[in-house]
């Protein structure tokens, strides 16, 4: 079983949760049109001024995504 890798767009302000969400509706037309078999994927509001978008990848189709999709970071996704 390959690592997973969790790509993050980080957003901040009083609007990031709304900023994080909509950005969450890209990623997942990115995976549709692309026809990807990524099951994870959202957003997430960390603080009132922080919020995440993010999709969860295989680590060998990090790099393709990373460069197609520019995400600010990248973390190892450990399941719950």
């Amino acid at each position: 079983m390959s690592r997973k890798i969790k790509l993050l767009w980080d957003f901040r302000g009083p609007d990031s949760g709304e900023t994080a969400k909509h950005h969450a509706l890209h990623l997942n037309d990115f995976i549709k049109k692309e026809k990807l078999n990524i099951q994870i994927s959202g957003h997430e509001q960390l603080t009132d001024m922080h919020a995440v978008a993010y999709m969860v990848v295989e680590e060998n189709m990090m790099i393709q995504i990373r460069d197609a999709l520019l995400p600010h970071r990248g973390e190892v996704y450990i399941e719950n």
